[in-house]
This record gives structure tokens, C-alpha cells and sequence, in this order.
């Protein structure tokens, strides 16, 4: 399941409701005490409250109410749950979603003890008709009598086929929201609610201002995400161990309770046990790593900036192990200012560990940060730009209506050493171009390396980072020359095409059209397989039998990481742009005899 949003309610600051959007990486900027850290803390506590706890002091001063409310939503549901009973059913089928088509679990925290209590619910558009409203609470026993009363010719068997039967008995289920509760189930509710949280996302929180003792901190924190994302993979290993305990533990708990009625049998009519297993946290808490450096030193020991390192160095080691592994779990890392302490070359660093990490399947990025040179390099659409005064209900925008603002706020300056704007539109071209340009520049330095060179910026139509924006905005009427790149596959570009190279100024720009269907048909099997392990047949202009090579990768990478579903051809695409880094130029001259893709650059070159 993936994280779609958070709803904060009268949570520190957060008095009014205020809905984030999540996407793959998430970018979260903001004044100081405007919520930024709240949000992060928030995920925490519903997630685990492990390194954050809810305390009597976090309901909001402002209002009334001593209940604070944390609401989070998923998209990416499983396909089906089976019950204890082996009947199968849904989510969707049990009325457990929103209007939505979202799975949506609010948990309502009473700040009035000194230990605040915990209520979770399930919010769901859920039948409210008379009868019907709480048919997921009923023992099968019940739900039968309820069938033979209500629908004679009804199944008798299979509570999800029972449930399905009374509710298409009625006409107007009244169907409206419904908070149904999960902190204690009964009956079904339970055993759904058992199954939806073992598909629940691990959060990994890592604070900017967390202590540095040889047993926790900045070192131990990441170790501690590892244990937990590698418990989450041989969890099927856990249940087992756990079934078997249980098993040897009641046959001893039997030969007690025999024992016991042979020395008296008016002691215990009945002994039965009660088996609890141990929940995840106990079991996470069972392992501990430590780190120890150069000569024995330990890590905490070391400099600021070098113990932050160790995120880096855990981001890229979990990268390249989901990359080699077929482990299907879902991990939200929350990063709180990861710039702290940090060179801004190693700053670039964690940009790229980043964006590795979101890249992949099941992975998702949530970061706070007051780096200009962080967030300018972090996709545009990833930013969430709270607003207001401290203290107070933040404003949440997001989009190109809040850029100005964001870069007033951290300071994002336009380049002036910019001569060249290069349009394209995605952010997939850009990695694209600037892997072939890297390729024929080491070949050839008068072909201008368009992942280095400060005179030219991109101008990305679908989306951006934010540096491209902020020097799109500001140098609109500066008269750079323009270089226009598409891909062939959207008819809409011609017109634009023909449009730049009409131009009767004298800023010289120019268009192109791929003449393959899009970019990726440019890549050569060679670097897909040098990236990833594995090849694919890349086709000019894909058909019904030779797919683009986008859906031809996401295929291929599923049947290779052994999953049953490929990813979607937003994310599949992205992947794939990885493997421009593995293009040299002998390999774009087998793929592009005709030097189309040389004139690009050499038309850039022309113009710088």
C-alpha cells in the first residue's frame, strides 16, 4: 500500500484539518515553526510511536477539544484478503473504502490523560441502512439466521458471500461515511483489519536533531530500518516459528491442565490458553547493529557531518538491495533536513540517494528541508510549501502557483550564466539528454555535457526540478535562444515545432521531433543491461507485438524481481532513464546511424 496523504486535526499547530498529498519523493518546505517537522512526527506516531510519541501536551491550544486526530489514506490496495474461513474478499467488496476508492484510517488520540488512549478507525462510504450497518461485527451463526430471514434462497456458508447476499437485497444501502472501528474488531472486522495491516508501509523517521549515544541516534536509526524492512521480508519465516510456539506452548498448557485434575479435579474444570504472539515492534526490538569506523572508532564518535553520512550510506546500500531482491514491502523513509551538518557536495549526494530511492518499486520519500541547493535540484512537483504564522494552521499549497514563494523563501537566485534554454517534456528527457550529451562530450569536448554545463538550463514542460523553474521564470524575458526536443509520439508537437522554428527574431532558436517514437528508443540494449542485470529488445517504433520500450522494461524487471504486477509506465519510464548513464557514444552511433541525435548537441553548441 502506498501513502497518499495525511489529515492533521487539532494536532500542535494543526487546529483546523489540513490535508498533504504524498507523492514517490515529497519535498516539504517552510518558515521555521510552521509544521514542517509536525507532519513528519505525525506519520511516526501512527506508524509506530517509537522515536515520537503522542503526549497530553499535543492537542491544540486553540480549540476545545482535547482529541487529537491523525488521518492517513493509501491508494496501491490489495487485490484480495482471505479470511481465517478461506473466503475471499475485498476491500471494495466489504464497503471498506472511501467515495474515493482510497483506504482511509483515522486514529483518534485523547489527550486528556496523562498517557493519551488510542481509537482507530477504518472511514469508509459504508451501508448505514438499518440491519445492514454492521454486518463486519456478526459470528457466522448470526449472519446465517440473518440470510434464512431476509434472503431465503442465500448462501449459508462463507461470511463475505453472506454479507454480499443481504446487502444486494436491498435497494438503498444509504450508503454514506462510516468510521468503523479497528482498535478493538469483532468477528470479520478483525480478521480484515489483521490482513490490511500486515500490508501496511514500514516509516523509517530520521530527525535532524537526534542525540548521538553509542546505542541510538543518527548511526542506530538506520540500522534499526534495516532490521525492521528485513523482519518485514521473512515475516511468512516469523508466522511459522509463531505457530509452532504456539502449538508446543498449548500442548504444555494440555499436560498442565491434566496434571492438575489428577491431583484435584475440582481445581480446574477448564484451563485454556490464551496465546498472545509478540507484535513487530517486540520483534524489531529484538536486534540491535552498531558501527565502528577506521581503527576501531566508533561512528558516533566521529564529526556531525560524517555520522549523517551514514544515511547516505544506508539509502544507497537499501537501494541496491531492492534492486537485487524480489522483496515486495512498501517503505516510507521521513527525512527531516538532511542537509544538517552537511557539504553541499554531499549535499548533491543525498540528492541523488534520493532519487534513486524513489525511483524504486514500493519506495517513498518524504523530506524537510531550508536548502536552497536541495530543494532546487528535487523534482517541482514534489513541493508542499506550508505557509502562515507560527503557531497557527499552516497553508498548504503546491504546484507552479506556489514557486515564487518558495524561492523567495529559501533564496533561489535565476542563473545568470545561462545562454541556452533546452525544452523538453518530462523530467525523464532531461536525464536522457544529459547521459547521451556526457557520452558524446568524452568523446568529443566541443559537444557541450548538458549535465554539467552551467550555460545551459532545461526548461521541462510536464514537470521540473525547481532550479529549472525559478530560471524559466526569471529569464522569460531575458532573450535566450531556445532548443526545443519531443518526442514524436504526442501529435501536439508538430505544431509546436514548427511555431519555434517560424520565428522571425533574431534569438536563432530551433525544434525538433524525435524521429523514433520517443527518447528511450534511442538507448542501447548494451547500457539497459550494463544498469539493471537484464536486457530488452529496444524497438524504433513499438506495435502491438514489440511494446515501447518503457512497458517493454517494466515488464521485464517484473518478471525479474519475480513480481506479479509490472509498474506503471510513469514509473517504469523513469526507472529505465537510468540507463542513459550507460550510454557511450559507439553505442548511440549502432542505435542512431544516421547522427540525429549528435545534431542536438551540436545545434546547442551552435548556439552557445
Amino acid at each position: 500500500m502506498r501513502l497518499k496523504a495525511i489529515t492533521l486535526e487539532n494536532f500542535r499547530a494543526y487546529a483546523e484539518p489540513r490535508r498533504l498529498a504524498f507523492d514517490d519523493v515529497t519535498t516539504i518546505i517552510g518558515r521555521n515553526d510552521v509544521g514542517k517537522s509536525t507532519v513528519l512526527e505525525a506519520l511516526e506516531i501512527f506508524f509506530n510511536s517509537d522515536v515520537v510519541k503522542m503526549e497530553s501536551s499535543d492537542a491544540s491550544v486553540r480549540t476545545d477539544s482535547s482529541v487529537a486526530v491523525i488521518t492517513a489514506e493509501f491508494d496501491q490496495l490489495p487485490h484480495e484478503l482471505t479470511l481465517d474461513s478461506g473466503a475471499p474478499t475485498t476491500l471494495a467488496g466489504e464497503y471498506l473504502l472511501s467515495q474515493a476508492g482510497t483506504l482511509v484510517i483515522r486514529k483518534d488520540f485523547d489527550c486528556s490523560k496523562s498517557k493519551p488512549s488510542e481509537d482507530a478507525f477504518i472511514v469508509a462510504n459504508h451501508p448505514r441502512v438499518e440491519g445492514l450497518n454492521n454486518l463486519l461485527e456478526l459470528k457466522e451463526k448470526d449472519l446465517q439466521e440473518l440470510v434464512k430471514l431476509r434472503v431465503p434462497d442465500g448462501p449459508l456458508k462463507g461470511n463475505p458471500a453472506m454479507r454480499h447476499a443481504l446487502w444486494s437485497s436491498v435497494e438503498d444501502l444509504e450508503l454514506g461515511e462510516v468510521g468503523i472501528p479497528i482498535s478493538k474488531p469483532k468477528e470479520d472486522s478483525k480478521r480484515i483489519w489483521e490482513q490490511v495491516e500486515r500490508h501496511l508501509p514500514i516509516f523509517a523517521l530520521f530527525q535532524s536533531d537526534r542525540p548521538s549515544k553509542d546505542s541510538d541516534g543518527e548511526v542506530q536509526t538506520p540500522m534499526k530500518a534495516a532490521i525492521a524492512s528485513a523482519i518485514a521480508e521473512v515475516k511468512a519465516e516469523i508466522e511459522t516459528i509463531q505457530h509452532k510456539v504456539q502449538e508446543r506452548a498449548e500442548e504444555i498448557a494440555d499436560l498442565t491442565h491434566k496434571a492438575l485434575q489428577s491431583i484435584d479435579s475440582n481445581l480446574a474444570q477448564s484451563l485454556s490458553p490464551r496465546f498472545t504472539p509478540p507484535t513487530p515492534a517486540k520483534w524489531n526490538g529484538l536486534f540491535s547493529m552498531g558501527m565502528e569506523t577506521d581503527e576501531n572508532i566508533p561512528l558516533n564518535k566521529r564529526g556531525s557531518g560524517v555520522r549523517r553520512l551514514i544515511l547516505v550510506s544506508f539509502f544507497k546500500a537499501e537501494a541496491e538491495r531492492k534492486m537485487a531482491t524480489s522483496s515486495r514491502a512498501q517503505i516510507i523513509y521521513g527525512v527531516e533536513e538532511p542537509e544538517t551538518s552537511q557539504h553541499p557536495t554531499n549535499q548533491r549526494i543525498l540528492i541523488d540517494a534520493f532519487k534513486t530511492l524513489a525511483a524504486e518499486d514500493g519506495c517513498q520519500v518524504i523530506l524537510t528541508t531550508h536548502s536552497p541547493g536541495l530543494a532546487s535540484e528535487l523534482p517541482a512537483d514534489s513541493v508542499r510549501f506550508l505557509h502562515g504564522q507560527p503557531f497557527q494552521t499552516p497553508d498548504i499549497g503546491s504546484g507552479a502557483a506556489v514557486f515564487g514563494n518558495v524561492a523567495e523563501t529559501l533564496g533561489l537566485l535565476p542563473d545568470s550564466r545561462v545562454k541556452v534554454l533546452v525544452c523538453v517534456e518530462g523530467p525523464t528527457d532531461v536525464a536522457a539528454l544529459q547521459g547521451l550529451s556526457r557520452a558524446f562530450h568524452q568523446e568529443d569536448p566541443t559537444i557541450p555535457d548538458l549535465s554539467t554545463d552551467t550555460r545551459c538550463a532545461f526548461v521541462v514542460a510536464g514537470g521540473s526540478t525547481l532550479k529549472h523553474w525559478v530560471t524559466e521564470h526569471y529569464l522569460k524575458g531575458l532573450g535566450r535562444p531556445e532548443v526545443h526536443i519531443y518526442d514524436s509520439d504526442v501529435g501536439k508537437y508538430q505544431a509546436a515545432v514548427d511555431e519555434v522554428n517560424a520565428r522571425t527574431d533574431d534569438l536563432n532558436s530551433w525544434a525538433t521531433l524525435t524521429r523514433k517514437h520517443e527518447i528511450e528508443c534511442y538507448l542501447h540494449s548494451d547500457a539497459v543491461e550494463d544498469e539493471f542485470g537484464f536486457g530488452i529488445d529496444v524497438v524504433d517504433h513499438p506495435d502491438d507485438q514489440s511494446p515501447a520500450p518503457p512497458k517493454a522494461f517494466g515488464l521485464a524487471f517484473a518478471r525479474h524481481r519475480g513480481l506479479d504486477n509490472p509498474m506503471g509506465d510513469s514509473k517504469s519510464k523513469q526507472k529505465l532513464s537510468f540507463a542513459f548513464a550507460r550510454m557511450t557514444a559507439t553505442r548511440i552511433r549502432e542505435r542512431d546511424p544516421d547522427g540525429e541525435v549528435e545534431l542536438w548537441f551540436r545545434e546547442i553548441g551552435r548556439r552557445l
